[in-house]
């Protein structure tokens, strides 16, 4: 049953000066880390349990993400939700005003012709305010209530590995305390990798949207190689946003300004350049 069923707005209570949360929330993105804090906490390796998980879904997924979704909910003690602002891939194929306000930070060519990024809005309005919406629904709060910092606490876990450190922000709001219990574990992302294989638990695929122009070479490669369909969609999208709005004339998804599609994805190998060190570990698995 969700916190916020149990009768009003949930109240944290103090024990000394800190400040026990009754509401623990893990945003789920379904990718390797917030998948292995799911299951690290349902298999009882962390101290404490989340009351629920929130997935947001921005309809942009590869396949293989959605399918490991719903296999990782039946394996889970607490309830996953799934929230939507909406489907940013169907609005941008349709040109959709909404889209316009959501946007992925598409390549661009600047007035000096160098490539240059639009400002990201798709994290923000796909995924970080349907989150916040849900939690606030959990938590009991209705619509427009102010929540009182000194009485109700959120703890919201997130799946930040200690390779992604920089990436730690504390919460915009007063009554949300965001928690990293990887970092707490002083585990990276190969950490995480490592923990699932232990215990028989696949790999998860790599949580983004396939147009996500935060993709690089390799990740453009896996998905035209080995995801027919995510490929499709990807080049579909690209095409699609230079028909939006006017100034998206000159927009792609790929930052050589090239349609996805004539996009060159060669390793340095196939394009003849070689190894720079052969077979020298670089020091950064996992980031």
């Amino acid at each position: 049953q969700p916190a916020g069923a149990r009768g009003g707005a949930i109240r944290g209570h103090r024990s000394g000066a800190r400040v026990t949360p009754t509401l623990r929330v893990l945003s789920l993105g379904a990718g390797v880390q917030s998948s292995t804090l799911a299951l690290m906490a349902a298999t009882g390796a962390l101290a404490d349990m989340p009351d629920a998980a929130i997935f947001a879904d921005t309809g942009g997924e590869p396949r293989a993400v959605y399918d490991h979704l719903a296999r990782l909910e039946t394996l889970l003690p607490f309830p996953v939700h799934r929230v939507s602002r909406g489907n940013l891939e169907a609005e941008l194929l349709a040109g959709a005003a909404g889209a316009s306000n959501g946007r992925p930070p598409f390549f661009v060519k600047n007035a000096d012709g160098s490539c240059g990024m639009l400002r990201r809005q798709c994290t923000h309005d796909y995924k970080l305010l349907p989150i916040h919406q849900k939690t606030r629904e959990l938590a009991g709060l209705r619509p427009g209530e102010r929540a009182a910092p000194d009485r109700l606490l959120v703890e919201q876990w997130i799946g930040i590995s200690c390779d992604e450190a920089a990436r730690m922000s504390p919460s915009k709001h007063r009554y949300i305390k965001n928690r990293w219990p990887l970092i707490e574990q002083d585990m990276t992302r190969a950490d995480c990798a490592r923990w699932l294989g232990a215990r028989g638990f696949p790999l998860p695929p790599k949580s983004a949207c396939v147009f996500c122009p935060y993709h690089d070479d390799g990740m453009w490669r896996a998905l035209r190689d080995h995801d027919a369909d995510g490929w499709a969609r990807a080049v579909a999208v690209d095409a699609a946003v230079r028909t939006m709005r006017p100034e998206w004339a000159d927009a792609y998804v790929h930052r050589s300004l090239v349609p996805l599609d004539q996009a060159d994805l060669r390793t340095v190998e196939e394009a003849g350049q070689g190894r720079l060190f052969d077979d020298e570990c670089a020091g950064m698995c996992g980031v």
